[in-house]
């Protein structure tokens, strides 16, 4: 589960050839901050869920 990682690298902005770039590095409440990003933006809606 990202929400327990203790540091998450997210990469993107999509999958294959789209993606690859490193889009966010850091513990993952920094993360579900970046709402914009689709991975902020799922954390920052599931925190505290299983």
């Amino acid at each position: 589960m990202i929400a327990r990682a203790d540091w998450v690298i997210d990469l993107g902005p999509g999958a294959g050839h789209e993606g690859g770039t490193v889009q966010f590095e850091g513990v993952p409440a920094d993360l579900a901050k970046k709402t914009k990003m689709l991975t902020g933006r799922y954390l920052s809606q599931h925190q505290g869920t299983r």
